[in-house]
């Protein structure tokens, strides 16, 4: 099964928080003709039977203004806007679903609608258009149209280098070559680390240059070895993500090897280090993003009775408001 909160959760909270920034990068005629300001995100789900039978939930369906009256739509300037987030390595599984995705929208909200998938490991040919076909031998009487970015068919190189922050976080699902993914993390956890962008947009675009890039597990040996030869400051002066947290530790724990004492000075951090992954583990499986700063704070603590104490937080918690008071009061 796949992961849930990476593969949906994240990409949600992304495109969702940068949704106009994902429409001009990919669909830039298409952005012209929306008002931004006035979206609102509807209840997602479907109520009536797709091609399997069950119920689904719609991932996006955002509602806003047009800057024309949609053609043979209602007078209104409004439309919807719908994004389907596909994670498996092909796209048979969502395509039979579409037209009545499409059908169930119209009927239910009576304005037009414009579908969107975004292909996490699907390429076709990066954006573009593609068609769902309904055939009676010969005769077609239905044909589906949707808009579609295939992520690993683009240049991560072309988006790295662009002026979307949004661009640069999704290049971790594009075309990298190989010997060139350690150096793409760094400039790409640099960039996003410098950007003019609230500390949540800064966390979720580090989330998932992280996830995605490969750098926090094989590549994460030549990741620290490039990162202490550049020794900028400029990485670890960004967010601090759990992979630049644990490079830091990493030059701490070096220096105490060979020292008796660090016998059981590593017990005493194996039992923090428990404590700490604990509390995001837990977190995360709530969806309670937290900010910079206690992201810092937590990996830094050294005290085990207050890791304990942020984990009873986090286990009695079902908001970021709730835990931050119950870790701090």
């Amino acid at each position: 099964m796949e992961n849930y909160y990476d593969h949906d959760s994240l990409f949600k909270a992304l495109i969702r928080e940068f949704f106009a920034d994902f429409i001009q990068l990919f669909f830039a005629d298409w952005a012209a003709r929306f008002d931004f300001s006035t979206v609102q995100w509807l209840d997602k789900e479907i109520h009536s039977d797709p091609p399997d039978g069950r119920r689904h939930l719609l991932d996006l369906v955002a509602k806003l203004g047009t800057t024309a009256a949609p053609v043979d739509g209602p007078d209104e300037w409004i439309a919807l806007v719908h994004i389907e987030i596909e994670s498996p390595d092909r796209t048979t599984a969502l395509k039979p679903r579409l037209p009545a995705y499409y059908m169930h929208l119209v009927e239910t909200y009576g304005r037009p609608v414009l579908p969107i998938v975004l292909y996490l490991k699907v390429g076709l040919d990066g954006i573009g258009v593609d068609t769902v076909t309904h055939r009676v031998f010969d005769f077609e009487p239905l044909t589906y149209r949707y808009l579609y970015v295939g992520l690993p068919a683009l240049d991560a190189e072309r988006y790295l280098r662009g002026e979307s922050w949004l661009g640069v976080a999704l290049s971790a699902l594009m075309r990298i070559p190989k010997d060139k993914i350690v150096e793409w993390g760094i400039d790409a956890l640099e960039k996003i680390g410098s950007a003019p962008i609230t500390e949540q947009q800064r966390y979720l675009l580090g989330e998932c240059i992280e996830t995605y890039s490969g750098l926090a597990d094989e590549h994460s040996a030549d990741f620290r070895r490039e990162l202490e030869r550049r020794a900028t400051g400029r990485v670890t002066a960004m967010n601090k993500t759990r992979i630049m947290l644990a490079h830091e530790r990493g030059k701490v724990e070096g220096r105490e090897e060979g020292r008796e004492e660090g016998i059981e000075k590593g017990r005493e951090e194996g039992l923090r280090s428990g404590l700490r992954a604990a509390v995001f583990e837990l977190l995360e499986a709530k969806r309670i993003v937290l900010p910079v700063d206690s992201i810092a704070m937590i990996e830094n603590e050294v005290e085990s009775d207050r890791l304990r104490r942020w984990l009873l937080a986090a286990g009695q918690s079902t908001t970021l408001d709730e835990f931050l008071a119950r870790s701090t009061g």
